[in-house]
């Protein structure tokens, strides 16, 4: 038998062909690390700026208590009154900081996680190009084109670019890179009819554990690739493994999410300058000439597509349908990012094409792939005028500010408080400190004082309740949840609310929200310009029943019941549940029409101690119900009591059957399945990757 005459590989050419790529795209890497202002991202600080301010909390969080607890998913009070942390939010960049943590400082390495994403773009942009079936030279102009996109400066919030990233989305940026490598290796597998591989699902798991809308649209994005020649084997297959490897995450937040999210209500943008921003212009025509020209060489262009259409049509989708849980316009940069890479391709495809007419050394056609590239990152570098500012003002931390004396003396004051929750007034002037949400970091910087307030909004059932009390505190409130009653300035509302949520100091930032604390007659306990500190009336985090809670089963949520009861001063001791004993009287409205009597028996509570996962407390009042002040989650689990059922606004009603009352957060089905389904995942990835590597092995010649 004859054998196949083996193929030639010019060893030589190959070489200096990676090496250009890796030139081009450690440049680009380097420059995107460079606007991020490399000399202060090794400063020793705390990191500030927009939401990026307040993030650093949660890698801490997940280092201190969660980890050493044997947890990544759990319990936090600092907010919002208790919140379940990193159930609703994304754990793996969180993960990073705490793992540089340990070679680094904690600044530095919250900083380095920060500007990863966008460093990685590049290379993960070559990937996705290369794969959809271009040579190298092509690919590279491509993809250094897509991740160009990065530097657009004519949004700031909705992720991927730079200035996104410096106001606190730099899980999107994490996610975003994953996204496009998880692409590429379907795409190399569809292309080459290779065996099913667990290095996709790896990566999609990887980019789910960064960011859900990224996940989400990118498995949109592998649609096509199902009419490809086993394409569903190897597309479908990544989507069950990958599922499974981050089902510790991905299970509680498909179970917890749809009841126990809140709504924030985004307003969606609908403006045409969104689909035709300025930054855009002068590549659309090459793009739409770039996405012809690939669809006519039959290039894998199906998932790049995609994006165009998620996030255009996907766009007005939003807006249309008035679906207001999914912002609209974080779907934008995919359509921008596939726009750069289509116009990239195209200026590729015609170097190429020059270059085979006029048979060029191969140096010289990668003499001007090169510099092709090149003049992409120019051109986009030279745009580039707000990131090196937004950078500097964010890594040299909240210690590199003028005013830091000012917040440094505060937190001082604060420190020497005896332990309680903390309502602060908000104000845009507090950025002077380096984020409006300075604040949120009171129990950062101080244990045992909680701030009212904090970032990952969805995350919490108090979150619209807090922001109605914010009103109520702040000369300048925020007011960022859609669809509520805001009042405005009103100690009178505002104390009684305050109570409600076990809030123990008030502390004013303007003359105006001074005046109303003096005015109210609250006690200032202490001042360090601008900020006032005042004690509230003394309440307890646990309130004994003067009437038997109801039971919500009127029209309408039990969400939109707790917000007119919420609103209902003169009943604020009338508890609503949205569950409950049989022998409790249902309520089908709020208002004049609930006379309940009151209860006779009393009691008094004592040695409430609240600690992360676990609320204890001795009371005399046994069989009669207690409010708990801590946001209701349904993993709260009474021992000692019936219970806990979710009261309004937020909050937990017991009925203790002993003296000694214990609710610990516990993991439920959810968390177990979710484990469980990993520890499946995981070991399925390994086999995969021994089988493959028995196969390799078998198949290499002697």
């Amino acid at each position: 038998m004859t054998r196949p005459t083996p193929i030639l590989v010019d060893d030589a050419a190959d070489r200096r062909a990676r090496f250009v790529v890796g030139a081009v795209v450690a440049a680009a890497s380097l420059m995107a690390f460079g606007l991020m202002r490399p000399g202060d991202i090794f400063l020793a600080n705390t990191p500030t700026g927009g939401d990026m301010g307040a993030h650093v909390v949660i890698p801490a969080y997940l280092r201190d208590v969660l980890l050493p607890s044997g947890r990544i998913l759990g319990w936090s009070h600092d907010w919002y009154a208790g919140f379940p942390m990193l159930y609703f939010y994304f754990p793996l960049p969180a993960f990073a900081v705490v793992l540089l943590d340990l070679l680094l400082p904690y600044g530095v390495a919250f900083k380095l996680v920060t500007v990863a994403g966008l460093v990685a773009l590049p290379g993960a942009s070559y990937y996705f190009a290369r794969n959809m079936g271009f040579a190298r030279p092509v690919a590279l102009v491509g993809g250094m084109a897509g991740a160009t996109f990065m530097f657009i400066e004519t949004y700031s919030i909705l992720g991927g670019n730079t200035l996104s990233t410096l106001a606190g989305e730099y899980s999107f940026s994490w996610s975003l890179a994953l996204s496009l490598v998880y692409l590429g290796m379907v795409m190399r597998n569809v292309r080459e009819g290779r065996r099913f591989t667990a290095g996709p699902a790896v990566v999609l798991a990887l980019a789910a554990l960064s960011h859900v809308i990224t996940t989400a649209v990118v498995v949109v994005a592998s649609l096509p690739l199902l009419f490809r020649r086993r394409g569903a084997r190897t597309v479908v297959g990544s989507w069950v493994l990958g599922f499974a490897i981050a089902a510790f995450w991905a299970v509680p937040f498909l179970a917890r999410g749809l009841f126990y999210m809140t709504d924030m209500g985004w307003t969606a943008r609908e403006d045409w300058s969104d689909i035709f921003p300025r930054d855009l212009w002068p590549v659309l025509v090459l793009g739409a000439a770039g996405l012809v020209w690939a669809v006519a060489r039959r290039a894998l262009v199906g998932p790049a597509a995609v994006f165009m259409v998620v996030g255009t049509a996907g766009y007005w989708l939003i807006a249309w349908i008035d679906y207001t849980a999914l912002y609209n316009g974080r779907l934008l940069p995919f359509y921008y990012y596939s726009v750069y890479l289509f116009a990239g391709l195209f200026v590729g495809l015609a170097l190429v094409e020059v270059a085979r007419r006029r048979r060029p050394t191969p140096s010289g056609t990668w003499g001007r792939v090169a510099a092709a590239a090149a003049v992409f990152l120019v051109i986009a570098g030279v745009g580039v005028s707000k990131t090196p500012a937004w950078a500097r003002w964010n890594y040299t931390g909240y210690e590199g500010k003028a005013k830091y004396p000012e917040y440094r003396a505060l937190l001082e004051v604060v420190d020497r408080l005896p332990p309680g929750r903390i309502m602060w007034e908000y104000s845009r002037q507090q950025n002077d400190y380096g984020t409006p949400m300075a604040l949120m970091l009171l129990p950062y910087f101080s244990e045992g004082h909680p701030s009212m307030e904090g970032l990952l909004f969805e995350s919490s059932l108090t979150t619209p309740f807090h922001f109605l009390m914010q009103s109520e505190t702040s000369y300048g409130p925020s007011s960022p949840v859609s669809g509520l009653r805001y009042r405005g300035l009103d100690m009178e509302r505002a104390v009684p609310h305050l109570a409600l949520y076990g809030i123990t100091y008030y502390i004013s930032f303007t003359p105006e929200g001074a005046a109303a604390a003096e005015g109210y007659g609250l006690d200032q306990l202490a001042e360090t310009p601008p900020f006032k500190v005042f004690a509230l009336p003394e309440t307890s985090l646990v309130d004994v029943a003067t009437y038997q809670p109801a039971v919500w089963a009127g029209e309408g949520s039990f969400f939109e019941a707790a917000l007119r009861w919420f609103d209902d001063m003169a009943r604020l001791d009338r508890w609503v549940v949205a569950a409950g004993p049989p022998e409790w009287p249902r309520l089908a409205e709020i208002g004049p029409g609930d006379r309940r009597a009151r209860i006779a028996a009393s009691g008094e509570v004592g040695d409430v101690v609240l600690e992360p996962h676990r609320i204890s407390f001795r009371t005399t009042a046994v069989g009669v119900p207690h409010l708990v002040k801590v946001s209701y989650f349904p993993n709260w689990t009474a021992v000692g009591a019936d219970g806990p059922y979710r009261a309004a606004p937020s909050l937990m009603v017991v009925v203790p059957t002993s003296e000694e009352v214990v609710i610990e957060f516990r993991n439920t089905l959810p968390e177990y399945a979710g484990m469980a389904l990993s520890g499946v995942g995981v070991a399925g990835a390994v086999a995969l990757f021994l089988l493959g590597r028995r196969r390799r092995g078998d198949e290499r010649p002697s």
